[in-house]
């Protein structure tokens, strides 16, 4: 079908036995009153025409249920209104409000999105990207564990905006991280901890290597002082392995890579009779959805996730609406919070 419901030339069409034909621009001009060349323009541009005309068409289309077909469009604009959203692990809870403030963004400008996943490899995401490429306008990589290279390349043949990864001449959209780990910091601090662990993520992440970073650097003003324990997998099961390590390092306090860590590390806790927060305090990261149903709740740094695939999908629309000039401009900036609840408390309490 083609954008206005008439069959491409060429293209196999197939109906279920019985039902009706769908509407194209002819039926809708007929209608509307119209020419069937001002319904095209009025649907596929609108706001070009006279506003009492232009309505007159929309009601009618509407009459007689009519959908535009978004692949056949970009046979003569190259334009599918379509986005990818590749994630790294589609189970994980950090990508529920990503996905949700994405696909707001895409609605609200007509568009589509595909959605994909890594499954945690570079490998399967180069794959992927492969795939979805050639039928979407614009691509948003979530946690990707492509190379810089890589990512390069591909924002060369078409818009792509990274989130919580920066690539230089590719666009971002990255939380102020320092906002809310010198939060969880002053927080600790308060409670008496000075011996504190960072359970680090994937090795690949560049998220998990900014963080540590930030720690390293703002623990030491602090007086404090930080080991990294790691890498490891971004799962509870990732949390829970590397918990013998957290308490024979005789650490106080842990930083967990994000919230699933920090909950596997809370499970391996109780399993082994150590108490939290009276003997280990437990810090997250993202604050995702059923962080605060654990046992003890989770204190943790809360990322504006709904805003971050928001964002995202707006900066790539910016993209494939106007490319020319507008590479490498920088990412938008989102802050970070401390969520205290139940994890954190004084140290030899």
């Amino acid at each position: 079908m083609s954008e206005t419901g008439d069959a491409v030339p060429g293209a196999a069409t197939a109906r279920p036995h019985g039902a009706r034909p769908a509407p194209t621009i002819y039926d809708i001009a007929q209608v509307a009153g119209v020419n069937p060349s001002t319904v095209s323009r009025a649907l596929s541009k609108p706001g070009r025409l006279n506003a009492k005309t232009e309505k007159r068409i929309q009601d009618a289309a509407k009459q007689l249920g009519y959908r535009a077909n978004p692949m056949a469009r970009a046979l003569p604009t190259g334009r599918t209104h379509t986005l990818g959203l590749i994630l790294a692990d589609i189970t994980n809870p950090v990508f529920f409000d990503v996905v949700r403030g994405a696909e707001r963004a895409a609605a609200n400008a007509g568009y589509t999105l595909l959605v994909a996943e890594s499954q945690e490899s570079g490998e399967r995401e180069a794959a992927a990207t492969e795939r979805v490429a050639p039928s979407v306008d614009g691509i948003v990589l979530g946690a990707t564990r492509l190379g810089d290279d890589q990512i390069r390349a591909l924002a060369e043949t078409k818009p792509v905006v990274v989130i919580n990864r920066a690539v230089s001449g590719v666009d971002d959209i990255v939380p102020d991280l320092a906002t809310g780990i010198d939060e969880a910091l002053d927080h600790l601090a308060e409670l008496g901890h000075t011996a504190l662990a960072y359970l680090s993520g994937p090795s690949q992440s560049w998220m998990s290597r900014a963080r540590w970073q930030l720690l390293i650097e703002r623990a030491a003003a602090r007086g404090m002082t930080i080991v990294e324990i790691g890498p490891s997998s971004p799962t509870i099961e990732g949390g829970r392995e590397v918990f013998a390590r957290v308490a024979t390092s005789g650490v106080t306090a842990v930083l967990a890579y994000n919230d699933l860590m920090a909950i596997g590390v809370l499970r391996a806790a109780r399993e082994q009779k150590v108490d939290v927060p009276r003997s280990l305090s437990v810090v997250g990261f993202d604050d995702i959805f059923g962080s605060d149903f654990t046992s003890p709740a989770l204190t943790t740094v809360r990322s504006p996730l709904d805003l971050v695939g928001e964002f995202a999908v707006q900066r790539v629309l910016d993209r494939v609406e106007a490319r020319e000039g507008t590479a490498g401009e920088g990412g938008a900036t989102l802050s970070t919070t401390l969520v205290v609840r139940d994890s954190t408390g004084p140290t030899g309490k």
